[in-house]
This record gives structure tokens, sequence and C-alpha cells, in this order.
């Protein structure tokens, strides 16, 4: 019997191996290597989480954000990578400071986010952020047979299990929302 994430792999416009190689960050493309994970194509006016939930028929609670957030750490800046679904609220100044150990906490901005990040804004995944950034994962993420998330740019997306987020380094699943 299908699933609804089943049947949202049959709605989508795969993308090729040559495509994803030619339109994804080289990041990305380093940590997607190897495993079952689908990219597929958006197209601009769909890529915002909403407008992408609407277009395929993708539930609100199977689509995942990556955040960026910036924070202080005995007296250093620091950037994590925050993966929430798209129908939660998160507690940034509460269980996200408490789970990175941060004294101070901020959203990272826009510019500083794509730098940083070597993505770009809309499209930011915890795929392929550097090897220094935590990933915290929302546990509700967790408990999802399958979610919609950034795939590094504006023009596509990944459908994957969430258990293949741990498998990325400085990943943690930790209660984050509201």
């Amino acid at each position: 019997m299908n699933t609804p994430q089943d049947d949202y792999a049959l709605n989508l416009d795969h993308m090729s191996a040559a495509d994803i190689a030619a339109t994804l960050p080289a990041s990305v493309l380093a940590t997607l290597h190897g495993t079952d994970i689908t990219v597929f194509r958006v197209p601009d006016d769909a890529s915002d989480t909403a407008a992408c939930s609407e277009r395929f028929g993708i539930d609100l609670e199977d689509c995942a954000n990556t955040i960026v957030v910036r924070y202080k750490k005995d007296g250093g800046e620091r950037y994590a990578a925050i993966v929430t679904l798209a129908s939660k609220r998160l507690d940034v100044n509460g269980a996200v400071k408490r789970a990175l150990g941060a004294q101070r906490i901020s959203f990272a901005s826009r510019e500083v986010a794509t730098e940083h990040s070597g993505m770009e804004y809309g499209g930011i995944t915890a795929f392929g952020v550097p090897a220094s950034w935590l990933v915290l994962v929302e546990a509700a993420v967790m408990e999802r047979a399958r979610v919609v998330m950034g795939a590094g740019v504006r023009e596509a997306k990944l459908l994957l299990s969430p258990q293949q987020l741990l498998a990325l380094p400085n990943a943690t699943v930790a209660p984050l929302a509201t």
C-alpha cells in the first residue's frame, strides 16, 4: 500500500544525475553522494515552503525548513543549521539556545546565511553546511516517514527519510519547537 509520501515521489519532476551535478552546490552534492535521496525540480514561484506544499500537494507536516542561527559560546561566534517542520514554531530563545549551550543567539541575516553556507536563500539545507556547524534536528522531524526540504538552490528540493539527517556530521535530535 502506498503512503502519501510515496505518492509525493510519483508527482515530482525528478532531476537526472547530470542535472543534479550541474545545479546543486558542490558541498551539497558531496553530502548527497551515495544516498537514495530524491532531488526534484521546483519552479521559482513554488520554491517557498507554502507554495511548494500547495503546488505539489505535500502536507506542511512533511515540509522541513533549515534555518541558520548565529550564536555566541565560549567567547566566539558560531553558526548552526536547525531543521524543523514548517508546521512548527521554533523555541529559539529557550530550547534552541539551551541545546547549543549558547550565551546569545539570533537568526543569521540573509547575507550571512548565504555567504557562510554557500547556498541560495530559500534553498538552504542541512546537507552540505560547513563541518564546523552543529546541525540540530527538531524531534518532530524524525516522526515523519519522509520530508521535503531545500537542496541548496531555489530550483530544487530533496525528498528523503528523516533518518538520513542522522548521517550528517554534528547532527543532534532535540525537542526544539512548540
